[in-house]
Protein backbone atom coordinates (compact mmCIF):
# COMPACT_ATOMS: atom_id res chain seq x y z
CA UNK A 1 0.00 0.00 0.00
CA UNK A 2 1.49 3.59 -0.78
CA UNK A 3 0.78 7.03 0.39
CA UNK A 4 -0.79 9.25 -1.89
CA UNK A 5 0.80 13.06 -1.04
CA UNK A 6 -0.96 15.62 -0.74
CA UNK A 7 -0.91 18.06 -4.16
CA UNK A 8 1.57 20.84 -3.69
CA UNK A 9 0.88 23.75 -5.37
CA UNK A 10 4.53 24.08 -6.29
CA UNK A 11 7.75 21.94 -6.14
CA UNK A 12 9.46 21.91 -2.74
CA UNK A 13 12.78 22.20 -2.26
CA UNK A 14 13.38 18.71 -0.58
CA UNK A 15 12.55 16.93 -4.23
CA UNK A 16 15.65 18.88 -5.55
CA UNK A 17 17.82 16.01 -3.12
CA UNK A 18 14.71 13.48 -3.24
CA UNK A 19 12.64 13.96 -6.28
CA UNK A 20 13.49 12.05 -9.43
CA UNK A 21 15.29 9.05 -10.66
CA UNK A 22 18.81 10.66 -11.04
CA UNK A 23 22.07 9.49 -9.73
CA UNK A 24 22.24 12.53 -7.19
CA UNK A 25 18.52 11.88 -6.13
CA UNK A 26 19.25 8.17 -5.59
CA UNK A 27 22.21 8.80 -3.49
CA UNK A 28 20.28 11.19 -1.47
CA UNK A 29 17.33 8.99 -1.26
CA UNK A 30 18.85 6.11 -1.35
CA UNK A 31 21.35 6.79 2.01
CA UNK A 32 17.84 8.17 3.84
CA UNK A 33 16.44 5.02 3.50
CA UNK A 34 18.68 3.33 5.57
CA UNK A 35 16.78 4.36 8.58
CA UNK A 36 13.85 2.31 7.44
CA UNK A 37 11.89 4.88 5.40
CA UNK A 38 9.31 3.70 2.77
CA UNK A 39 9.72 4.96 -0.73
CA UNK A 40 6.62 6.71 -0.73
CA UNK A 41 7.73 9.65 1.83
CA UNK A 42 9.80 11.09 -0.80
CA UNK A 43 7.27 11.31 -3.33
CA UNK A 44 6.75 15.12 -2.76
CA UNK A 45 5.55 14.96 0.56
CA UNK A 46 7.40 18.05 2.60
CA UNK A 47 10.46 17.49 4.98
CA UNK A 48 10.10 19.43 7.68
CA UNK A 49 13.23 20.25 10.52
CA UNK A 50 12.96 19.97 13.63
CA UNK A 51 15.95 22.07 14.66
CA UNK A 52 16.38 20.85 18.25
CA UNK A 53 18.31 22.50 20.89
CA UNK A 54 18.33 19.82 23.33
CA UNK A 55 21.85 18.98 25.16
CA UNK A 56 22.41 17.68 28.43
CA UNK A 57 24.59 20.54 29.05
CA UNK A 58 21.68 23.05 28.42
CA UNK A 59 19.31 22.02 31.24
CA UNK A 60 16.45 24.25 30.38
CA UNK A 61 16.26 22.80 27.15
CA UNK A 62 16.90 18.62 28.92
CA UNK A 63 13.35 17.63 27.68
CA UNK A 64 13.26 18.68 24.72
CA UNK A 65 13.94 15.35 23.02
CA UNK A 66 10.87 13.79 24.62
CA UNK A 67 9.17 17.42 23.29
CA UNK A 68 10.21 16.74 19.81
CA UNK A 69 8.38 13.17 19.29
CA UNK A 70 5.14 15.10 19.47
CA UNK A 71 6.35 17.66 17.26
CA UNK A 72 6.92 14.35 14.81
CA UNK A 73 3.21 13.02 15.67
CA UNK A 74 1.70 16.32 14.47
CA UNK A 75 4.12 16.40 11.53
CA UNK A 76 2.72 13.04 10.20
CA UNK A 77 -0.62 13.70 10.94
CA UNK A 78 -0.85 16.10 9.13
CA UNK A 79 1.13 14.35 6.04
CA UNK A 80 4.69 15.67 6.44
CA UNK A 81 7.98 13.90 6.70
CA UNK A 82 9.60 15.20 9.94
CA UNK A 83 13.54 14.85 10.53
CA UNK A 84 15.07 15.39 14.07
CA UNK A 85 18.12 17.53 13.50
CA UNK A 86 20.46 18.59 16.58
CA UNK A 87 21.43 22.15 15.99
CA UNK A 88 24.13 24.29 18.50
CA UNK A 89 22.62 24.42 21.39
CA UNK A 90 23.99 27.54 24.00
CA UNK A 91 23.53 27.60 28.14
CA UNK A 92 23.74 30.63 29.99
CA UNK A 93 24.53 28.61 32.96
CA UNK A 94 26.95 26.19 31.61
CA UNK A 95 28.94 28.23 28.73
CA UNK A 96 32.20 31.00 29.61
CA UNK A 97 32.74 33.23 28.89
CA UNK A 98 29.04 33.71 27.93
CA UNK A 99 26.31 32.16 25.81
CA UNK A 100 26.26 35.47 24.48
CA UNK A 101 29.19 34.94 23.14
CA UNK A 102 27.63 32.27 20.90
CA UNK A 103 24.46 33.45 20.14
CA UNK A 104 25.78 34.48 16.62
CA UNK A 105 27.57 31.27 16.01
CA UNK A 106 24.52 28.99 16.51
CA UNK A 107 22.59 31.03 14.51
CA UNK A 108 25.12 30.81 11.74
CA UNK A 109 25.49 27.46 12.24
CA UNK A 110 21.19 27.03 11.96
CA UNK A 111 21.03 29.09 8.97
CA UNK A 112 23.59 26.49 7.36
CA UNK A 113 22.04 23.51 8.75
CA UNK A 114 18.43 25.00 7.34
CA UNK A 115 20.43 26.22 4.15
CA UNK A 116 22.39 23.32 3.28
CA UNK A 117 20.12 20.38 4.21
CA UNK A 118 16.74 18.92 2.18
CA UNK A 119 13.96 21.11 4.43
CA UNK A 120 10.80 22.35 3.50
CA UNK A 121 9.85 23.66 6.72
CA UNK A 122 11.25 24.16 10.58
CA UNK A 123 9.79 23.67 13.80
CA UNK A 124 12.62 25.83 15.64
CA UNK A 125 12.56 23.80 19.13
CA UNK A 126 13.63 26.13 21.63
CA UNK A 127 14.29 26.62 25.85
CA UNK A 128 17.08 28.13 27.39
CA UNK A 129 17.48 32.50 26.25
CA UNK A 130 19.81 32.35 23.85
CA UNK A 131 18.69 29.47 21.71
CA UNK A 132 15.49 31.33 21.05
CA UNK A 133 16.81 34.25 19.43
CA UNK A 134 19.85 32.24 18.09
CA UNK A 135 17.68 30.09 16.08
CA UNK A 136 15.02 32.66 15.08
CA UNK A 137 18.17 34.87 13.10
CA UNK A 138 19.10 32.09 11.54
CA UNK A 139 15.33 31.30 10.10
CA UNK A 140 15.47 34.94 9.21
CA UNK A 141 18.08 34.92 6.93
CA UNK A 142 16.93 31.82 5.12
CA UNK A 143 13.23 32.93 5.16
CA UNK A 144 12.18 29.04 4.95
CA UNK A 145 8.70 28.53 6.65
CA UNK A 146 9.32 28.75 10.11
CA UNK A 147 7.57 27.94 13.60
CA UNK A 148 8.81 28.33 17.00
CA UNK A 149 7.40 25.69 20.17
CA UNK A 150 9.27 26.81 23.45
CA UNK A 151 10.05 24.08 26.24
CA UNK A 152 8.14 25.93 28.59
CA UNK A 153 9.21 27.43 32.38
CA UNK A 154 9.97 25.05 35.36
CA UNK A 155 7.32 24.80 38.11
CA UNK A 156 7.31 28.01 40.60
CA UNK A 157 10.03 26.95 43.21
CA UNK A 158 9.06 26.60 47.01
CA UNK A 159 11.08 27.07 50.00
CA UNK A 160 9.91 27.56 53.38
CA UNK A 161 6.84 28.52 52.59
CA UNK A 162 7.51 30.93 49.76
CA UNK A 163 8.07 31.45 46.29
CA UNK A 164 11.85 31.04 44.99
CA UNK A 165 12.09 32.61 41.76
CA UNK A 166 15.05 30.85 39.56
CA UNK A 167 18.00 33.35 39.81
CA UNK A 168 15.69 36.07 41.49
CA UNK A 169 16.37 34.04 44.28
CA UNK A 170 20.09 33.16 43.77
CA UNK A 171 20.52 36.91 43.31
CA UNK A 172 18.65 37.95 46.45
CA UNK A 173 20.26 34.62 48.59
CA UNK A 174 23.84 35.69 47.86
CA UNK A 175 23.42 39.01 49.05
CA UNK A 176 21.86 37.96 51.95
CA UNK A 177 24.68 36.03 52.47
CA UNK A 178 27.27 38.66 52.31
CA UNK A 179 25.11 40.85 54.26
CA UNK A 180 24.95 37.76 57.16
CA UNK A 181 21.14 37.54 57.47
CA UNK A 182 21.36 34.08 55.61
CA UNK A 183 23.52 30.80 56.17
CA UNK A 184 25.50 29.23 53.55
CA UNK A 185 23.57 25.83 55.31
CA UNK A 186 20.05 27.33 54.20
CA UNK A 187 21.23 28.63 51.14
CA UNK A 188 22.16 25.38 50.00
CA UNK A 189 18.72 23.89 51.70
CA UNK A 190 17.40 26.48 48.86
CA UNK A 191 19.15 25.45 45.91
CA UNK A 192 16.93 22.82 44.96
CA UNK A 193 14.25 24.33 45.74
CA UNK A 194 14.65 27.33 43.04
CA UNK A 195 15.11 24.06 40.06
CA UNK A 196 12.61 21.61 40.91
CA UNK A 197 10.86 20.71 37.62
CA UNK A 198 12.28 20.32 33.94
CA UNK A 199 11.74 23.60 32.09
CA UNK A 200 13.50 27.16 31.73
CA UNK A 201 13.40 29.97 34.40
CA UNK A 202 10.02 30.18 36.12
CA UNK A 203 10.18 34.32 36.39
CA UNK A 204 10.07 36.78 33.68
CA UNK A 205 13.48 36.26 32.69
CA UNK A 206 15.40 36.28 29.34
CA UNK A 207 13.75 32.66 28.40
CA UNK A 208 10.43 33.70 29.31
CA UNK A 209 10.55 37.08 27.79
CA UNK A 210 11.68 35.45 24.34
CA UNK A 211 9.85 32.75 24.44
CA UNK A 212 6.62 35.88 24.99
CA UNK A 213 8.54 37.97 22.14
CA UNK A 214 8.25 34.50 19.88
CA UNK A 215 4.82 35.04 20.30
CA UNK A 216 4.15 38.89 20.36
CA UNK A 217 5.86 38.86 16.64
CA UNK A 218 3.47 36.43 15.15
CA UNK A 219 5.86 33.16 15.45
CA UNK A 220 4.99 31.02 17.63
CA UNK A 221 1.07 29.80 18.17
CA UNK A 222 -0.94 31.59 20.82
CA UNK A 223 -0.33 30.40 24.31
CA UNK A 224 2.87 28.84 23.95
CA UNK A 225 4.80 31.50 25.92
CA UNK A 226 3.55 30.66 29.22
CA UNK A 227 2.43 26.85 29.22
CA UNK A 228 4.73 25.17 32.21
CA UNK A 229 7.25 22.21 30.38
CA UNK A 230 5.79 19.15 32.32
CA UNK A 231 1.98 20.64 31.55
CA UNK A 232 0.98 18.01 29.30
CA UNK A 233 -0.86 21.10 27.60
CA UNK A 234 2.60 21.94 26.61
CA UNK A 235 3.07 18.37 24.67
CA UNK A 236 -0.57 19.27 23.10
CA UNK A 237 1.02 22.69 21.66
CA UNK A 238 4.17 21.02 20.27
CA UNK A 239 2.02 18.45 18.33
CA UNK A 240 -0.37 21.23 17.26
CA UNK A 241 2.87 23.06 16.15
CA UNK A 242 3.98 20.04 13.85
CA UNK A 243 0.28 20.11 12.62
CA UNK A 244 0.83 23.63 11.63
CA UNK A 245 4.09 23.96 9.96
CA UNK A 246 2.94 21.45 7.33
CA UNK A 247 0.22 23.99 6.20
CA UNK A 248 2.89 27.00 6.50
CA UNK A 249 4.89 24.80 3.95
CA UNK A 250 2.00 24.50 1.59
CA UNK A 251 0.75 28.01 1.69
CA UNK A 252 4.68 29.41 1.75
CA UNK A 253 3.94 31.41 4.38
CA UNK A 254 7.89 32.85 5.60
CA UNK A 255 9.47 34.63 8.28
CA UNK A 256 9.25 37.75 6.60
CA UNK A 257 5.95 37.16 6.15
CA UNK A 258 5.59 37.45 9.41
CA UNK A 259 8.32 39.92 10.94
CA UNK A 260 7.06 42.97 9.70
CA UNK A 261 7.83 46.44 11.29
CA UNK A 262 4.05 46.05 12.96
CA UNK A 263 5.27 43.11 14.65
CA UNK A 264 8.47 44.12 15.80
CA UNK A 265 6.45 47.22 17.29
CA UNK A 266 4.35 44.66 19.06
CA UNK A 267 6.97 42.82 20.40
CA UNK A 268 8.38 45.99 21.97
CA UNK A 269 5.06 47.41 23.31
CA UNK A 270 4.62 43.60 25.06
CA UNK A 271 8.07 43.69 26.41
CA UNK A 272 6.92 46.87 28.24
CA UNK A 273 3.63 45.10 29.37
CA UNK A 274 5.41 41.85 30.56
CA UNK A 275 8.64 43.71 32.67
CA UNK A 276 10.68 41.46 29.83
CA UNK A 277 14.50 41.42 30.33
CA UNK A 278 16.78 44.27 29.16
CA UNK A 279 18.20 41.10 26.75
CA UNK A 280 15.51 41.31 24.69
CA UNK A 281 16.72 44.44 23.35
CA UNK A 282 19.47 43.41 22.08
CA UNK A 283 17.96 40.07 20.51
CA UNK A 284 14.86 41.66 18.56
CA UNK A 285 17.68 44.32 17.21
CA UNK A 286 19.54 41.41 16.22
CA UNK A 287 16.40 39.31 14.84
CA UNK A 288 15.37 43.08 12.75
CA UNK A 289 18.44 43.62 11.30
CA UNK A 290 18.34 39.74 9.60
CA UNK A 291 15.34 40.78 8.04
CA UNK A 292 16.09 44.09 6.93
CA UNK A 293 13.18 45.58 9.20
CA UNK A 294 14.61 49.03 10.41
CA UNK A 295 14.24 49.06 14.24
CA UNK A 296 16.58 50.99 16.64
CA UNK A 297 16.99 51.36 20.30
CA UNK A 298 15.22 54.76 19.98
CA UNK A 299 12.60 52.68 19.39
CA UNK A 300 12.26 50.66 22.24
CA UNK A 301 12.28 53.68 24.36
CA UNK A 302 9.33 55.14 22.28
CA UNK A 303 7.03 52.18 21.96
CA UNK A 304 7.23 51.28 24.96
CA UNK A 305 7.83 54.12 27.35
CA UNK A 306 3.78 54.48 28.01
CA UNK A 307 3.16 50.95 28.42
CA UNK A 308 2.22 50.39 32.14
CA UNK A 309 3.93 47.36 33.59
CA UNK A 310 0.57 44.70 34.65
CA UNK A 311 2.34 41.39 34.91
CA UNK A 312 3.09 41.21 38.46
CA UNK A 313 5.81 38.48 38.37
CA UNK A 314 9.80 38.21 39.44
CA UNK A 315 12.20 39.98 39.03
CA UNK A 316 9.82 42.91 39.26
CA UNK A 317 6.65 42.00 40.91
CA UNK A 318 5.80 38.53 43.45
CA UNK A 319 4.54 35.60 40.77
CA UNK A 320 5.84 33.34 39.02
CA UNK A 321 5.27 31.69 35.57
CA UNK A 322 2.89 29.30 36.62
CA UNK A 323 0.34 32.03 37.71
CA UNK A 324 0.94 33.67 34.60
CA UNK A 325 -0.31 30.64 32.77
CA UNK A 326 -3.33 29.90 35.06
CA UNK A 327 -4.20 33.83 34.43
CA UNK A 328 -4.20 33.41 30.93
CA UNK A 329 -0.97 34.39 29.79
CA UNK A 330 0.57 35.78 27.11
CA UNK A 331 -3.14 36.30 24.63
CA UNK A 332 -4.56 38.32 27.90
CA UNK A 333 -1.65 40.80 27.15
CA UNK A 334 -1.98 41.22 23.76
CA UNK A 335 -5.54 41.43 23.85
CA UNK A 336 -5.04 44.34 26.64
CA UNK A 337 -2.69 46.40 24.68
CA UNK A 338 -5.35 46.09 21.60
CA UNK A 339 -8.00 47.33 23.95
CA UNK A 340 -5.49 50.47 24.29
CA UNK A 341 -4.94 50.88 21.19
CA UNK A 342 -1.35 49.74 20.90
CA UNK A 343 -1.34 46.51 19.16
CA UNK A 344 -0.99 46.21 15.29
CA UNK A 345 -4.24 44.16 15.32
CA UNK A 346 -3.63 43.42 11.91
CA UNK A 347 0.08 41.71 12.14
CA UNK A 348 -0.18 38.11 10.65
CA UNK A 349 0.91 34.89 12.70
CA UNK A 350 2.30 31.66 12.04
CA UNK A 351 -1.56 30.54 12.48
CA UNK A 352 -2.32 32.63 9.59
CA UNK A 353 -4.50 34.67 11.29
CA UNK A 354 -3.80 38.36 12.32
CA UNK A 355 -3.18 38.40 16.13
CA UNK A 356 -6.16 40.46 16.92
CA UNK A 357 -7.93 37.34 15.87
CA UNK A 358 -6.03 34.73 17.87
CA UNK A 359 -6.36 36.89 21.59
CA UNK A 360 -9.70 39.09 20.96
CA UNK A 361 -11.58 36.46 23.03
CA UNK A 362 -8.91 35.64 25.62
CA UNK A 363 -9.85 35.83 29.71
CA UNK A 364 -7.75 37.12 32.48
CA UNK A 365 -8.35 34.74 35.45
CA UNK A 366 -6.78 36.40 38.46
CA UNK A 367 -6.12 40.26 38.39
CA UNK A 368 -3.66 40.08 40.73
CA UNK A 369 -1.26 38.29 38.55
CA UNK A 370 -1.88 40.63 35.70
CA UNK A 371 -2.97 43.93 37.08
CA UNK A 372 -5.58 46.65 36.56
CA UNK A 373 -3.73 49.07 34.25
CA UNK A 374 -4.57 51.55 37.95
CA UNK A 375 -2.55 48.97 39.99
CA UNK A 376 0.20 48.51 37.01
CA UNK A 377 3.39 48.09 38.78
CA UNK A 378 4.92 50.87 37.23
CA UNK A 379 2.70 53.31 34.78
CA UNK A 380 5.78 53.45 32.14
CA UNK A 381 7.32 50.51 31.85
CA UNK A 382 9.09 48.89 29.04
CA UNK A 383 13.00 50.02 28.95
CA UNK A 384 14.79 53.57 29.21
CA UNK A 385 17.15 54.20 26.74
CA UNK A 386 19.07 56.71 28.51
CA UNK A 387 21.77 58.69 26.29
CA UNK A 388 24.27 61.61 27.09
CA UNK A 389 28.18 62.16 27.39
CA UNK A 390 28.84 58.67 29.06
CA UNK A 391 26.69 56.76 26.67
CA UNK A 392 26.37 58.82 22.74
CA UNK A 393 24.87 55.87 21.41
CA UNK A 394 22.55 54.71 24.04
CA UNK A 395 22.15 52.90 27.24
CA UNK A 396 19.36 50.81 29.05
CA UNK A 397 17.38 50.28 32.00
CA UNK A 398 14.69 48.14 33.23
CA UNK A 399 12.53 50.63 35.19
CA UNK A 400 9.94 48.18 36.33
CA UNK A 401 12.85 46.48 38.66
CA UNK A 402 14.70 49.19 39.48
CA UNK A 403 14.65 51.60 42.86
CA UNK A 404 12.11 54.65 42.66
CA UNK A 405 14.03 56.27 45.17
CA UNK A 406 17.63 56.06 42.53
CA UNK A 407 15.94 57.30 39.21
CA UNK A 408 17.35 60.32 39.89
CA UNK A 409 20.48 60.32 41.14
CA UNK A 410 24.14 62.09 41.40
CA UNK A 411 26.87 60.25 43.40
CA UNK A 412 30.41 59.79 43.07
CA UNK A 413 31.62 56.92 40.43
CA UNK A 414 33.81 54.01 42.15
CA UNK A 415 35.59 52.59 38.99
CA UNK A 416 35.88 48.94 38.22
CA UNK A 417 38.50 48.70 35.36
CA UNK A 418 37.23 45.17 34.65
CA UNK A 419 35.17 42.03 36.14
CA UNK A 420 38.86 40.49 37.57
CA UNK A 421 39.39 44.57 39.41
CA UNK A 422 35.70 44.11 40.74
CA UNK A 423 36.36 40.45 42.18
CA UNK A 424 39.42 41.95 44.02
CA UNK A 425 37.88 45.15 45.52
CA UNK A 426 34.22 44.29 46.10
CA UNK A 427 34.76 42.75 49.40
CA UNK A 428 37.19 44.84 50.81
CA UNK A 429 36.11 46.76 53.66
CA UNK A 430 38.66 49.48 53.20
CA UNK A 431 36.55 50.63 49.95
CA UNK A 432 35.82 53.65 49.79
CA UNK A 433 32.10 53.07 48.97
CA UNK A 434 28.99 53.78 50.47
CA UNK A 435 25.14 53.75 49.10
CA UNK A 436 25.63 57.09 47.48
CA UNK A 437 28.33 56.48 45.38
CA UNK A 438 28.04 55.36 41.19
CA UNK A 439 29.39 51.94 40.64
CA UNK A 440 30.78 50.92 37.29
CA UNK A 441 32.16 48.58 35.88
CA UNK A 442 34.21 48.40 32.13
CA UNK A 443 35.50 46.30 29.99
CA UNK A 444 32.39 43.94 30.05
CA UNK A 445 30.73 44.72 26.50
CA UNK A 446 30.64 42.64 23.16
CA UNK A 447 34.32 42.99 22.62
CA UNK A 448 35.44 43.90 25.97
CA UNK A 449 34.36 40.26 28.04
CA UNK A 450 34.26 38.87 25.28
CA UNK A 451 30.80 38.30 24.83
CA UNK A 452 29.31 40.99 27.32
CA UNK A 453 28.36 38.68 29.99
CA UNK A 454 25.45 39.45 32.30
CA UNK A 455 27.42 40.94 35.11
CA UNK A 456 25.87 44.24 34.55
CA UNK A 457 24.03 43.64 38.22
CA UNK A 458 26.86 44.00 39.60
CA UNK A 459 26.66 42.43 43.83
CA UNK A 460 26.37 45.50 46.07
CA UNK A 461 29.85 45.71 48.70
CA UNK A 462 28.99 43.73 52.49
CA UNK A 463 29.86 47.34 54.09
CA UNK A 464 27.05 48.60 52.11
CA UNK A 465 24.63 45.59 52.46
CA UNK A 466 25.25 45.44 56.40
CA UNK A 467 23.45 48.60 56.79
CA UNK A 468 20.30 47.02 55.29
CA UNK A 469 20.88 48.86 51.97
CA UNK A 470 19.72 46.44 49.16
CA UNK A 471 20.10 49.26 45.71
CA UNK A 472 23.02 51.64 44.49
CA UNK A 473 22.61 52.88 41.09
CA UNK A 474 25.09 50.77 38.34
CA UNK A 475 26.60 51.08 35.45
CA UNK A 476 28.58 49.31 32.79
CA UNK A 477 28.91 47.76 29.46
CA UNK A 478 27.35 44.48 30.48
CA UNK A 479 24.35 42.79 30.25
CA UNK A 480 22.37 41.40 33.05
CA UNK A 481 20.17 37.88 33.99
CA UNK A 482 16.50 38.91 33.03
CA UNK A 483 15.86 37.30 36.52
CA UNK A 484 17.93 40.25 37.86
CA UNK A 485 16.80 43.24 39.59
CA UNK A 486 17.92 46.72 40.07
CA UNK A 487 18.79 50.14 39.47
CA UNK A 488 21.06 49.31 36.42
CA UNK A 489 22.58 50.70 33.92
CA UNK A 490 23.80 48.19 31.10
CA UNK A 491 24.67 48.59 27.20
CA UNK A 492 26.56 51.35 27.45
CA UNK A 493 27.76 52.31 24.05
CA UNK A 494 30.06 52.99 22.56
CA UNK A 495 31.25 50.18 24.93
CA UNK A 496 34.69 50.78 27.21
CA UNK A 497 36.95 48.41 24.13
CA UNK A 498 36.60 50.22 21.67
CA UNK A 499 37.11 53.67 23.53
CA UNK A 500 33.38 54.84 24.73
CA UNK A 501 33.69 57.40 27.09
CA UNK A 502 32.87 54.89 29.90
CA UNK A 503 36.66 53.89 29.23
CA UNK A 504 37.60 57.20 30.86
CA UNK A 505 35.61 57.20 33.94
CA UNK A 506 37.45 57.83 36.79
CA UNK A 507 36.75 57.43 40.86
CA UNK A 508 35.62 60.49 42.16
CA UNK A 509 33.42 61.59 39.10
CA UNK A 510 30.52 62.72 39.52
CA UNK A 511 27.93 60.87 37.50
CA UNK A 512 24.30 62.12 36.80
CA UNK A 513 21.51 59.93 35.91
CA UNK A 514 18.05 61.31 35.34
CA UNK A 515 15.72 58.43 33.83
CA UNK A 516 12.72 60.49 33.40
CA UNK A 517 14.85 62.89 30.89
CA UNK A 518 16.85 60.00 29.58
CA UNK A 519 19.94 61.18 30.62
CA UNK A 520 23.15 60.13 31.89
CA UNK A 521 25.56 62.14 32.34
CA UNK A 522 29.37 62.13 32.92
CA UNK A 523 29.76 65.66 35.14
CA UNK A 524 33.34 66.37 33.47
CA UNK A 525 34.32 69.07 30.71
CA UNK A 526 34.21 68.16 26.79
CA UNK A 527 37.86 69.55 27.06
CA UNK A 528 38.67 66.88 29.96
CA UNK A 529 37.10 64.01 28.30
CA UNK A 530 38.42 64.60 25.00
CA UNK A 531 42.10 65.10 26.91
CA UNK A 532 41.27 61.67 28.49
CA UNK A 533 39.85 59.56 25.42
CA UNK A 534 42.84 61.10 22.98
CA UNK A 535 45.66 59.58 25.76
CA UNK A 536 43.47 56.15 26.35
CA UNK A 537 45.09 53.18 24.84
CA UNK A 538 42.72 49.66 24.78
CA UNK A 539 43.61 47.50 27.34
CA UNK A 540 44.36 43.89 27.05
CA UNK A 541 45.29 41.36 24.48
CA UNK A 542 42.95 40.66 21.16
CA UNK A 543 41.71 36.73 20.33
CA UNK A 544 44.63 35.33 18.07
CA UNK A 545 42.56 32.57 16.58
CA UNK A 546 39.09 30.67 16.26
CA UNK A 547 35.75 32.06 17.10
CA UNK A 548 36.87 34.35 19.84
CA UNK A 549 38.90 36.11 16.82
CA UNK A 550 36.05 35.80 14.25
CA UNK A 551 34.02 37.37 16.96
CA UNK A 552 35.84 40.17 17.89
CA UNK A 553 36.76 41.04 14.71
CA UNK A 554 33.08 41.33 13.35
CA UNK A 555 30.66 42.24 16.19
CA UNK A 556 28.64 44.83 16.32
CA UNK A 557 27.59 47.30 19.33
CA UNK A 558 24.92 46.58 21.55
CA UNK A 559 23.01 49.41 20.37
CA UNK A 560 22.47 47.77 17.24
CA UNK A 561 22.08 43.96 18.56
CA UNK A 562 25.79 42.94 18.94
CA UNK A 563 25.45 40.73 15.49
CA UNK A 564 27.95 39.72 13.66
CA UNK A 565 28.75 42.56 10.96
CA UNK A 566 29.04 39.73 7.98
CA UNK A 567 25.64 38.16 9.08
CA UNK A 568 22.98 40.70 8.73
CA UNK A 569 20.39 40.33 6.11
CA UNK A 570 18.55 37.28 4.75
CA UNK A 571 20.15 35.12 2.30
CA UNK A 572 17.53 33.36 1.24
CA UNK A 573 16.87 29.43 1.20
CA UNK A 574 18.70 28.57 -2.46
CA UNK A 575 19.25 25.18 -2.86
CA UNK A 576 22.96 24.49 -2.48
CA UNK A 577 24.56 23.18 -6.05
CA UNK A 578 25.00 19.16 -5.93
CA UNK A 579 28.58 17.72 -5.56
CA UNK A 580 28.43 14.24 -6.58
Amino acid sequence: MTFAPAKWPRKLRSQEWYGGTSRDNIYHRGWLKNQGYPHDLFDGRPVIGILNTWSDLTPCNGHLRELAEKVKAGIWEAGGFPVEVPVFSASENTFRPTAMMYRNLAAMAVEEAMRAQPIDGAVLLVGCDKTTPSLLMGAASTDIPSIVVTGGPMLNGWFRGERVGSGTALWQMSEDIKAGKMTTEDFLEAEQAMSRSSGTCNTMGTASTMASMAEALGMALSGNAAIPAVDARRRVMAQLTGRRIVQMVKDDLKPSDILTRAAFENAIRTNGAIGGSTNAVIHILALAGRVGVDLSLDDWDALGRDIPTIVNLMPSGKYLMEEFFYAGGLPVILKRLGEAGKLNKDALTVSGDTVWDEVKDAKNWNEDVILPVEQALTQQGGIAVLKGNLAPNGAVLKPSAASPNLMKHRGRAVVFEDIDDYKAKINDPDLDIDETCVMVLKMCGPRGYPGMSEVGNMGLPPKVLKKGITDMVRISDARMSGTAYGTVVLHTAPEAAVGGPLAIVQNGDMIELDVANRRLHLDVSDEEIARRLAAWTAPGEKPQGGYAKLFHDTVQGADTGADLDFLRGCRGNAVPKDSH
